[in-house]
């Protein structure tokens, strides 16, 4: 058994000098970055706030770096130029995507729209998403659903706090998840899975614990998944993701059998035969919808709160101009958006410090190209540093300051045509819903604070509360944000403007 070993030793070497001699034949030509180990690259050094990390390192490395996860090649920009290049000049270059092991399980191999690589297939299924549900007429006949969603939303939030007896403290995202639960499964399968209590029903009961489960389900760890000769151990979580994926398609199905035709879903269907789109199409579609819908809405709102109650005047500017606009005798409607500058500004900074997906998912090298100088080969992911790019101080003066009046001295478009802010990514691949994203995150934050005054609770310095990420592709707050809020109009403006569609 021991020369059985030691007959491995120099194969072993011989691998680990290989991988070495490789990255060193490559060190020329490719972007800069921190120096990688030799089997696992740069894993070993890869902080849980990836995004952070990257950030960190470009300080040292410059705007564009390469990082290595196992033996796959990754380059991080970080920069509005490098952004530009990646996104519209070599847009076409960079349009597939990287998939690990467990998103190929869940998206078949991406027969989806988010992870499927850019060639007719994701044509074809991103037009008629586009068609069914993200035209100007679509987005405005929805207006109503997103206005009774918000002011349930509100009433609820009265509700609870006029039930307590002490000074109410309330998780925000508690509230902000109903309304994006409610929002996405009316728009993509025309239910409402709460009722007037707040209480689930039985099939919403498995859509939420269906959603729950797809974060906290056990994958691969980074190495097993870009380590080649530890790529087998994956099969060892093929198991639970499989039971996982068939759950998924189980509920999908049901839905799509359903009578109910005004939704998302129904239109898939009825062009099904003439645009050839498969069951599993229609299913990855189901689920690309309700994950990016559901964590855009909460996570925009809870972070744009957080940052005002660490900045009381943002609230006052915001109470004053709601007052000035609508005043307290009717709530605060879509329409009037337009004419409230200053909480559009609020929105635009949220999301600027705040992008719901720091990292913009991998864009994959279809071909050789070369960036700045630098060689980036076939096969290779890109990312684009959202979060960095939000910081630069050559683009953004105070860049680490919370201010809205920016958007004042210039007005900057946040659906990817301006790439010093890009929450909903640019070209080929930009987010569809950001229009619809972004209507309904505006309309919610007008409510809360035209309804509300915001405080910490008692004992909490605004200063002390955590503004912490958890890891992970989505930023939520590590620390789910509690918030005391104080009803400033009269009774009758806190019900629920129901709509029975």
């Amino acid at each position: 058994m021991v020369l059985l070993s030691l007959a491995f030793v120099p194969t072993i070497f011989l691998i680990i000098l290989l991988l070495y001699r490789r990255t060193q034949e490559h060190k020329v030509k490719l972007p800069p970055g921190p120096r990688p180990w030799p089997i696992v690259g740069n894993i070993y050094n890869l902080k849980p706030i990836h995004f952070k990390c990257f950030y960190e390192w470009a300080q040292f490395y410059g705007p564009i770096i390469s990082v290595w996860f196992g033996s796959d090649l990754n380059v991080v920009v970080s920069s509005s130029d490098l952004a530009k290049k990646v996104l519209k000049q070599h847009d076409q270059e960079l349009a597939n995507r990287h998939r690990i092991r467990s998103q190929t399980n869940f998206t078949n191999d991406g027969v989806d729209l988010t992870w499927a690589d850019y060639g007719p297939h994701y044509v074809k299924v991103r037009k008629i998403c586009n068609l069914a549900l993200f035209t100007s007429k679509k987005i405005e006949a929805q207006r109503p659903i997103r206005e009774d969603e918000v002011t349930s939303m509100i009433e609820s939030i009265y509700k609870d706090c006029s039930n307590s007896s002490e000074k109410c403290v309330i998780t925000l995202r508690k509230y902000l998840v109903e309304v994006a639960i409610n929002h996405i499964s009316r728009v993509t399968f025309g239910k409402r899975f709460l009722n007037l209590e707040g209480e689930l029903d039985e099939q919403g009961r498995e859509f939420m614990s269906i959603i729950l489960s797809v974060r906290s389900i056990k994958r691969p760890s980074m190495v097993v998944e870009h380590v080649p000769w530890l790529r087998w151990m994956s099969r060892f979580y093929d198991p639970p993701l499989n039971d996982h994926k068939d759950r998924m398609d189980r509920f999908a199905k049901e839905i799509m059998e359903e009578e109910d035709k005004q939704h998302l879903v129904h239109a898939l269907l009825s062009c099904k035969d003439e645009y050839g789109l498969s069951e599993e199409t229609i299913i990855g579609l189901f689920w690309d919808m309700i994950m990016a819908g559901m964590d855009t809405i909460a996570i925009t709102i809870e972070w744009a709160m957080a940052e005002l109650l660490r900045h009381p005047r943002v609230i006052q500017k915001g109470h004053d101009e709601l007052d000035h606009i609508i005043g307290h005798e009717r709530n605060i409607v879509e329409k009037d958006l337009e004419n409230l500058p200053y909480l559009q500004s609020i929105i635009k900074e949220a999301l600027r410090m705040h992008p719901p997906t720091p990292l913009m998912l991998p864009h994959k090298a279809n071909a050789n190209l070369n960036i700045e100088g630098y060689e980036i080969p076939k096969g290779t992911s890109v990312l684009v540093n959202v979060w960095a790019i939000a910081r630069d101080p050559d683009i953004w003066p105070n860049p680490h300051e919370f201010k809205p009046e920016r958007f004042f001295e210039e007005d900057v478009d946040i659906t990817g045509h301006d790439f010093r802010i890009l929450p909903f990514g640019a070209g080929r691949r930009v987010c569809m819903g950001a229009k619809m994203s972004i209507s309904l995150v505006t309309l919610m934050l007008g409510h809360l604070l035209q309804h509300f005054d915001w405080r910490p609770p008692n004992g909490v310095k605004a200063e002390e509360i955590s503004m912490a990420e958890i890891p992970g592709v989505v930023s939520y707050m590590a620390t789910p944000l509690q918030i005391v809020p104080l009803p400033r109009l009269p009774s009758h403006l806190y019900k629920r403007i129901i709509v029975d569609h």
